[in-house]
């Protein structure tokens, strides 16, 4: 089977990693991947903020739990929280930014990392200490927050796919 199918085929989400921290080499090979999705007319809307600072990482979980209404850990101890927004202004931001997230679960499983797509980041970063978070990382603009993706060394077997299920997919001849 071909490489790239096989990697889109087999790749799961990872919600338990070991606690060493992912090489930078690894961590530029992931945004690079990110970084080449498709995009609208070639605007490339997608911001991507990559978080390792334990301080951060504090913070953001706290975030994400209040908007989830729970205290488990939205970011299953991941030691990398890469931030994917998107450019209000852009002509399909959050399709590109969609796009990035997609690329980079995939480019971390080709590299045999785990990763998991982490949902609320829009909710955070409209709140006022999503917004001075973003000031303190110097960016500015108008961005609305699309999804997370996690990184890190798996702890564990790897998922099993579950069956697809029946009528995925029409096609019309």
């Amino acid at each position: 089977m071909n490489e790239t199918v096989k990697t889109l085929l087999d790749r799961r989400s990872i919600r338990k990693f070991k606690p060493e921290q992912i090489t930078d080499e690894e961590l530029h090979a992931v945004l690079e991947a990110g970084t080449y999705a498709p995009s609208g007319g070639n605007q490339q809307a997608a911001l991507l903020i990559v978080v390792q600072d334990a301080e951060a990482r504090v913070t953001l979980t706290s975030m994400n739990q209040a908007v989830m209404g729970s205290d488990s850990d939205p970011y299953y101890g991941a030691p990398t929280i890469v931030l994917a927004l998107a450019d209000t202004t852009k002509v399909t931001p959050i399709e590109d930014a969609t796009l990035a997230l997609g690329n980079m679960l995939n480019g971390a499983y080709s590299l045999g990392l785990g990763s998991c797509w982490v949902h609320r980041t829009r909710q955070m970063f409209e709140s006022d200490q999503g917004k001075a978070l973003l000031e303190t990382w110097g960016v500015e603009g108008d961005y609305v927050g699309v999804g997370s993706c996690i990184l890190g060394y798996p702890d564990g077997e790897h998922p099993q796919a579950a069956p697809r299920k029946d009528g995925y997919v029409v096609i019309a001849k």
